[in-house]
């Protein structure tokens, strides 16, 4: 994942000034030259680190920081700060045409990702009660029509294209048919080229002019460090972009490109990509990005992702059999599908407060635990999920050479779930505790310790 390695650098040199309680101006200043570095080898630009050391020093060395009870968490705070400005200080919306449709132009470079993430991009607005249309302007790839039909396709929204025919014609068409169908949001996959030269930039001004756009998004592969933020500063000057799209945040980047775009170019990062899924495509949130930087977790992320892929009718059922203590493996495997359904284990701990997700990537907590326990759990009959104790051996035999296991990864499976039932049956008596006690007091009772 992206950051980490800036991430443990940042918990070394924080842990180090709290063990020291109270903090002088060298302590101060000390920390600040780790930071430093540690933004340089995240390959962040060299001059976006020195403004923003500089300014997060003449902060941390006032004296109402260094003369506070807790100066480390103050300084930590400071930090936050300057790293939520340093990306944008906000989130970025695109901005939506007053007459329809809104066009968003998709640019970059060769490689950068422009036809998935453009087509995730799309696939997020069709969530949003949209109607989008996917147009297809890059006639020199091979095979690019076809990739974006097929994209398209599995997201359930259609693709305009007149094969080889000049770009500024396909999209003027493209804009039209978008008119006649209701479209309400047209997006111009563009080509690229594996480096920026005159032709590229040509064709896309051409484009641009022909067409006014209501948006020109610039993907940008976090992958490429500081040449993406080169290339977006270059992008800009031609095109004047409204923003940037950077993808495959969630591969082994060090993250420098998403700390210095906004710094060079002004233009915020509106979505980032996540990933090879079609539907791992997010809001560039900075405070967000800033709080897992330094190790402070993503809730509020997780949380979003808990609402979209959590069925609220089978919560509320599966909380009633946890009142009543009858869990099933078929509530079990129901679980399961959905967590695998947020994204991996090792995504999910990076956004919760003091995990380091890659201590984790050795361990079972990963997808691959998860599809054993739906393989076993798959290869049960329906009255075995609901009635474990059915499960003898000759049961468990069939079951292991079902799914292609060991009886032994049988047994290890049914005692992790009558762990969860135990702690589900105790979760049980202490909500049936609790309102026993409010009953008392709504009657009149005390509640011990308090004299009323």
């Amino acid at each position: 994942m992206a950051f980490e390695g800036l991430t443990e650098k940042l918990s070394s040199v924080f842990k180090r000034m709290r063990n020291k309680g109270r903090l002088t101006e060298a302590d101060v200043k000390e920390a600040m030259r780790e930071i430093r570095l540690a933004l340089l080898e995240a390959d962040v630009s060299y001059k976006v680190v020195k403004d923003f050391v500089q300014k997060v020093t003449q902060e941390a060395i006032g004296s109402n920081v260094l003369e506070s009870l807790t100066p480390a968490q103050m300084i930590i705070k400071i930090v936050n700060q300057q790293l939520v400005e340093l990306m944008g200080g906000g989130s970025s919306k695109l901005t939506i045409s007053s007459t329809p449709p809104t066009v968003v132009m998709l640019v970059g470079l060769q490689g950068a990702g422009k036809t998935t993430n453009g087509a995730k991009l799309a696939g997020l607005m069709k969530k949003q009660g949209k109607r989008p249309l996917l147009v297809a302007c890059d006639i020199y790839r091979p095979a690019a029509i076809k990739q974006l039909e097929v994209v398209g396709g599995q997201l359930g929204i259609p693709v305009f294209q007149m094969g080889q025919e000049n770009p500024v014609t396909i999209a003027k068409a493209a804009i039209a048919h978008a008119k006649e169908h209701g479209n309400d949001m047209v997006f111009l996959d563009t080509a690229g080229r594996l480096h920026i030269d005159e032709a590229l930039m040509e064709e896309l001004c051409a484009v641009k002019d022909a067409v006014n756009p209501t948006e020109i998004l610039l993907v940008v592969d976090a992958m490429a460090g500081q040449d993406a933020v080169n290339a977006a500063k270059t992008f800009d000057e031609t095109l004047d972009i409204h923003g940037v799209l950077l993808s495959k945040l969630d591969g082994d980047a060090r993250g420098g490109a998403a700390l210095s775009i906004k710094a060079v170019t002004g233009k915020p990062i509106k979505f980032v990509g996540m990933g090879e899924k079609l539907d791992q495509i997010d809001v560039f949130h900075p405070d967000r990005m800033a709080s897992r930087i330094l190790g402070m977790g993503d809730v509020l992320s997780l949380i979003e992702k808990a609402e979209q892929q959590f069925d609220l009718e089978k919560a509320a059922a599966l909380q009633e059999k946890l009142k009543k203590n009858r869990l099933t493996l078929s509530d079990y495997y129901d679980q399961l599908v959905q967590v695998k359904s947020m994204g991996s284990l090792s995504e999910l701990a990076a956004m919760m407060p003091g995990v380091n997700a890659s201590a984790l990537e050795d361990t079972e907590l990963d997808g691959a635990m998860l599809t054993r326990t739906e393989a076993i759990i798959l290869s049960m009959t329906p009255e075995e999920r609901e009635n474990p104790s059915l499960l003898n051996s000759s049961r468990k035999k069939r079951i292991a050479a079902g799914c292609g296991m060991q009886v032994v990864d049988i047994n290890r499976m049914l005692k992790q779930f009558e762990l969860m039932q135990q702690m589900a049956k105790q979760m049980s008596k202490q909500m049936a505790g609790g309102k026993k006690k409010f009953a008392r007091f709504g009657k009149g009772g005390k509640i011990p310790g308090l004299p009323f």
